[in-house]
């Protein structure tokens, strides 16, 4: 649909019309103007019009997507130990998702055994961390709308030490097809958690990175909730200090039905595009690596840095209709960061990659999961 000066309007005087509630929803960064402009975009070019990078991409050269040496690996190892030894590593887990394809529940909540939640291995990894190192090792949990309430009860009634926290992503408004305000089967507006992209600046906005920058902190490990091989190890803690870089990203061999980002030569740098923003015509599996979502990053850069984050439209379908929303992506930061990349495992009780999104998922991985979280010392 072409964009008309009475469209714009009308999607003004929508947000004009909230309702106090739903704008305390929102919170004081909502900025009517930026989801205006949005609309017009949406409206004048379409869905996916500016999800795809422009110019050339092309595949690394095999060394620079490599694994650790084994020549290297007690050294590293050594380096990490100390650093957990000084309380400079925190972990950053993301867990504001719904597990849509598990029922919609809080994923955290999600069962991996009975009496054994996502949660609950997160924080076993955070007892044993802390035990061997003698510090206690930050755990951060990002929360969303939907799973703030349900995590932050959930640790209460675990104990959990002063040492684990939470902190919220933000929220934004739904669009439908049109531009105008996606609303519910009710006829309310639809909130959603505007994508991991926003663990920067919720980070930032909370006091929990700055206290652990005062305290000496140096290094922050961001991974998905359902990654539990993506655990604090002192192996990889020690690659990321010696790889003199802002980041250290982990990736995995690629397996021919993978889906997901991969490390790609672009603008003159390697960084992490996920498939949709790939041109056309480029065959993901030229890469043989791909992003586990599982990066180390130094405390001071995540502090600092100027992120002129992309804001990339997605289509989703609620209540059996598609609405339009937009979201930020944390890959975005091998964009502007000095950047390494380090290939992990993906096989045995060392994988780091165990990503689970379904329960078919979780029920071939269970055996696998419980194996290297005993062998790590997580379990409970």
């Amino acid at each position: 649909m072409a964009a008309t000066d009475d469209s714009n309007a009308t999607l003004s005087d929508e947000l004009d019309a909230l309702d106090p509630a739903v704008r305390a929803r929102l919170g004081a960064t909502f900025d009517p103007a930026w989801l205006i402009a949005r609309a017009k975009i949406l409206r004048e070019q379409g869905a996916a019009a500016n999800n795809r990078v422009s110019g050339g991409v092309s595949a690394p050269r095999p060394d620079e997507l490599a694994p650790l040496r084994d020549a290297d690996r007690a050294r590293l190892e050594a380096m990490g130990n100390e650093a957990l030894g000084r309380g400079e590593i925190a972990l950053c887990v993301l867990a504001g998702g719904m597990a849509t394809r598990m029922g919609g529940v809080v994923k955290a909540l999600v069962e991996i055994e009975p009496g054994l939640r996502f949660l609950d291995a997160r924080l076993g990894e955070q007892r044993a961390v802390s035990h061997r190192s003698g510090k206690p090792l930050p755990v951060w949990l990002m929360t969303s709308e939907a799973t703030d309430a349900p995590i932050r009860d959930a640790l209460a009634k675990a104990d959990a030490p002063s040492h684990v926290a939470t902190f919220r992503q933000g929220n934004q408004l739904r669009l439908d097809q049109r531009g105008r305000l996606f609303r519910d089967a009710q006829g309310a507006p639809s909130l959603y958690a505007t994508g991991h992209g926003d663990v920067v600046d919720a980070l930032r906005s909370s006091h929990l990175l700055d206290e652990f920058r005062e305290r000496g902190g140096k290094w922050v490990l961001i991974t998905n909730l359902d990654n539990l091989g993506a655990s604090v190890d002192p192996l990889y803690a020690g690659a990321a200090i010696d790889s003199g870089a802002q980041l250290l990203v982990e990736a995995a061999h690629r397996e021919p039905t993978d889906k997901g980002g991969a490390p790609v030569r672009h603008g003159g740098r390697i960084q992490i595009l996920e498939e949709f923003r790939l041109p056309e015509g480029f065959d993901p599996m030229s890469v043989p690596v791909m992003s586990t979502n599982t990066m180390w990053v130094s405390a001071d850069a995540l502090a600092t840095t100027d992120v002129p984050w992309s804001w990339f439209t997605v289509e989703k379908k609620v209540d059996g209709r598609t609405a339009i929303q937009f979201e930020r992506l944390v890959q975005e930061l091998t964009a502007v960061l000095e950047t390494r990349y380090v290939e992990v495992p993906r096989e045995g009780d060392a994988s780091r990659f165990l990503p689970v999104k379904d329960p078919a998922e979780l029920e071939r991985r269970r055996p696998v999961l419980l194996s290297a979280l005993r062998a790590r010392g997580f379990m409970p």
